[in-house]
């Protein structure tokens, strides 16, 4: 790994978002983008104060969905980050895989709205290239003239960790040396507030938003939905050392699995969640006691985070790693949330430290791990897991491990 960015609810970087989920710095308040006042859930965790223009020209952000002028803003960074120059001699061997659970729903409900009251004849042709979830991989491929593979994984919330596995089987596999990837979502729309509300997923504490995401409490819920994008990019060893890179991190495993169970929940027994970290372990070649620290997919609905605990207990027996949710500072980000919780998983490496879980006000007497409750604690930090469960029973993870010469 030699370059991170992001763009989030908490921080419109990725150091930035870092330094606010270390110190327990909550993301989410009352609905800007749109009038909720006829929602059952009326909060997210919105990218406060973001201008487009600050990043690209007028044009080009009129003619995109929000996704993927977060995706390009990430892009940005981490490609800063990384130093990488792309040119003619390497084009061809650097690729891009940036995913997104939803795509472009904030454009959609706005050109249908054009649709209803205008007529076709003044729907935009830039409508179906500024939607589509592949365009995200598309247009920072083309900003940066990346000629390698291309692609955009589409699994729901696993989305970005699924980009960024593929990402890492591509290099493996010889496909390219550099891979730009991670996922991108902005999903904060009248459509999509009410679908997931309909399901009975999302908090309506709207009366204290500041301590609605609250993984692992029993008073919990539903998640709340968040915004944002993170991409990473993911480099051969050889080829960062060629260039003189600085290495930040080695990520060194990916498992899948799928739960063939429901549509949306996971099986009682955590069958799926086990497996899959199962599978990273193995991918690895690490022990479950070699794992310090799991990011955990943690979203505060009452029957995930119970399984995702009892699926831990499974893969690591009686001593599990210290876990926590960085959803709940920011949100459940979607298809972004693999990526950006990948990237808080890496500053954890750097800064030996484990991130908090805030808003656990009374302990679910089934939810019973080490969650880092409230505050940050140092820990010495060699190997960090990540997990990323999406609707229909698609499961992905990461291990991140610190890089020695």
């Amino acid at each position: 790994m030699t370059g991170v960015g992001a763009i989030t609810p908490v921080g419109k970087t990725a150091p930035e978002t870092w330094e606010s989920v270390k110190n327990g710095v909550n993301g989410v308040g009352a609905i800007t983008l749109f009038d909720a006042s006829n929602m059952p859930a009326k909060i997210a965790a919105e990218v406060k104060g973001f201008d487009p223009l600050n990043h690209m020209d007028k044009k080009e952000a009129r003619r995109v969905d929000r996704f993927i002028q977060f995706a390009l803003v990430a892009s940005e960074e981490a490609m800063k980050m990384s130093g990488l120059q792309i040119t003619p001699e390497n084009a061809e061997n650097i690729g891009v895989a940036i995913g997104s659970g939803i795509g472009g729903l904030n454009m959609i409900e706005d050109v249908f709205r054009v649709l209803l009251e205008k007529g076709p004849s003044r729907v935009t042709p830039f409508f179906i290239p500024g939607i589509i979830i592949n365009m995200a991989s598309g247009l920072v491929s083309i900003k940066y003239g990346a000629k390698g593979p291309n692609f955009s994984t589409v699994t729901a919330c696993a989305t970005s960790a699924h980009s960024i596995g593929m990402s890492y089987r591509s290099i493996q596999y010889g496909e390219a040396d550099v891979m730009i990837s991670g996922g991108a979502e902005a999903a904060i729309t009248p459509l999509s507030i009410a679908g997931f509300s309909s399901m009975g997923a999302l908090s309506t504490r709207n009366d204290d938003p500041a301590t609605a995401s609250r993984p692992y409490d029993l008073n919990r819920d539903g998640f709340v939905m968040g915004e944002g994008a993170g991409v990473l990019i993911l480099e051969e060893l050889e080829h960062a050392r060629k260039r003189g890179a600085k290495i930040i991190c080695e990520l060194t495993g990916f498992g899948q699995s799928g739960d063939a169970y429901h549509i949306s929940a996971p099986s009682e027994d955590g069958d799926g969640p086990m497996r899959v970290m199962k599978n990273v372990l193995k991918d690895s070649g690490l022990r479950p006691e070699q794992i310090d620290y799991i990011n955990a997919h943690g979203t505060a609905t009452p029957h995930g985070d119970k399984v995702e605990t009892l699926a831990v207990k499974r893969t690591f027996g009686e001593n599990p790693p210290a876990v926590s949710s960085s959803k709940s500072e920011f949100g459940h980000l979607l298809g972004a949330a693999g990526a950006v919780e990948s990237i808080v998983c890496i500053h954890s490496l750097l800064d030996n430290t484990l991130p908090p879980t805030i808003n656990i006000q009374t302990p679910d007497p089934n939810c019973d791990l080490d969650y880092v409750p409230k505050i940050s604690r140092p820990h010495r930090i060699n190997h960090v897991l990540t997990n990323s469960f999406g609707f229909g029973g698609t499961n992905a993870c990461l291990v991140f491990s610190r890089f020695e010469e």
